[in-house]
């Protein structure tokens, strides 16, 4: 089979598109044929080495965390899953895999393919839902009626936190540039605006807010800043660095590394297919330009979530 791999830590030119043995799955693993992956900013870091010492990996590496395909072959001791079955999944970190035609999955990592996205857009779904969940619910500990600032709003994760959030019943102000103005207030945020001025302090956009959560590269500085728009007794959750707490008001700062869940990524499903949480892909690219993505993400010029589609 094709897959996408690479030998050694590097710059992009060290993902080769090769012929490599199809896998065999193991007691508690499926065989997945893929029909998509997609691009994460992490696959990024994990080639270029620099998370070699949080996410120790066996080079070589077939990158590709988020999955969706359908079952191909099942391994022993796996229940709840078909031949056939549209399946989605977010990858284990250290193994990952779906850049490739087949793909070895977990299952407790597996839930069902939503049924109203087409099977290669599902595949937009896994890493970046459940970053949002995770933060929404386990970070942020989201309760109903809570104002929720969200920076970051219009990127891959932050248009599911604001989703997630609206649907929880929060009050949501999102920020980002203009151009994701539209699609924001069609998530049902209560306000957007534009790039958030930190300087200008939270009563500038309607703050302080029970729940801050930040998708932002910021520096020390204006990560600081931002406490200031968390309200007393609230908390700051951020996929983009620590956002320091304040103990005399009672803000507490939490920072999330996502973590593979099928239970979640089946609630996650299950919203898309009610019409509560909609996917935003910009591109569908072939995986034989998986370096070519990699290489556009690292100047800048990745407009939005990227579908790799499986030969």
């Amino acid at each position: 089979m094709k897959a996408m791999r690479f030998h050694a830590f590097g710059s992009s030119e060290v993902l080769r598109y090769e012929n490599v043995d199809r896998p065999v799955p193991g007691t508690g693993q499926v065989l997945v044929r893929v029909a998509a992956t997609s691009f994460n900013p992490v696959d990024d870091h994990i080639r270029a080495g620099a998370l070699a010492a949080m996410i120790p990996i066996t080079l070589p590496y077939v990158p590709g965390i988020d999955l969706a395909g359908t079952v191909a072959e099942l391994g022993a001791d796996v229940a709840g899953f078909e031949v056939g079955d549209p399946v989605v999944a977010m990858l284990p970190l250290d193994s990952a895999g779906g850049a490739a035609e087949y793909a070895l999955a977990p299952a407790e990592s597996l839930a069902p393919a939503p049924r109203t996205a087409d099977l290669v857009d599902a595949a937009a779904l896994p890493l970046t839902g459940l970053a949002a969940w995770q933060t929404v619910f386990e970070l942020a500990e989201l309760k109903p009626g809570q104002t929720v600032l969200v920076n970051g709003a219009g990127g891959a994760v932050g248009s599911l936190v604001v989703q997630l959030a609206v649907d929880a019943g929060a009050h949501v102000t999102a920020v980002d540039a203009p151009q994701h103005a539209d699609r924001l207030r069609g998530y049902g945020a209560d306000r957007v605006v534009g790039p958030l001025d930190l300087g200008a302090g939270p009563a500038a956009v309607g703050g302080p807010f029970q729940v801050v959560v930040n998708h932002v590269r910021l520096s020390p500085e204006d990560l600081a800043r931002l406490t200031n728009h968390v309200a007393d007794g609230g908390v700051a959750a951020s996929t983009a660095g620590p956002v320091p707490e304040d103990p005399a008001r009672g803000v507490r700062s939490a920072s999330l590394w996502v973590r593979s869940d099928g239970s979640q990524l089946a609630e996650l499903v299950a919203k898309v297919d009610a019409g509560k949480l909609r996917l935003h892909v910009t591109a569908h690219r072939p995986l034989a330009e998986l370096a070519a993505v990699h290489d556009d993400a690292g100047a800048g010029r990745l407009s939005g979530k990227t579908v790799m589609l499986a030969p």
